[in-house]
């Protein structure tokens, strides 16, 4: 996983430096650049405090549905495979195929749910800050 980490992190640094050839055929390809989550909301000023970056996959099998929860930090994530749909408070519905990347709403109540027939797997960073939770359960 570390090598897929630090490719990742790699093709993000040459797009934000604006190359306009890559070395050695590599590609870069912007997923994603906003200041405003799916739902269109602004996205919040970073927090004070040392920094904590997490990266995690989550695997979310077929018919399951995610409790209600938010995160209080900013995250963004791509939909590595199968099918998955988010859902906010106020009914709000984004649905994500594989490869379609996602600005998440910050500190808003929402669920995730695979109605799909495979797994959902999404790979997520966040930028919180060191002891402090990167998702709350309703």
């Amino acid at each position: 996983m570390r090598p897929l980490v630090c490719a990742i992190i790699l093709l993000l640094s040459l797009s934000g430096n604006g190359w306009a050839r890559e070395p050695g055929g590599v590609t870069v390809q912007v997923l994603t650049k906003s200041t405003l989550s799916w739902d269109g909301s602004q996205l919040p000023h970073y927090p004070r405090g040392m920094p904590e970056i997490t990266i995690l996959k989550i695997t979310i099998p077929p018919g399951v549905e995610l409790p209600l929860h938010q995160h209080p930090v900013i995250n963004a994530g791509v939909l590595l495979k199968g099918q998955l749909t988010v859902v906010s408070e106020d009914h709000k519905t984004m649905r994500l195929k594989a490869g379609d990347p996602i600005v998440e709403v910050v500190g808003k109540w929402h669920y995730g749910k695979n109605d799909g027939g495979e797994p959902a797997e999404i790979l997520v960073f966040y930028a919180g800050t060191k002891g402090h939770p990167i998702t709350i359960e309703r």
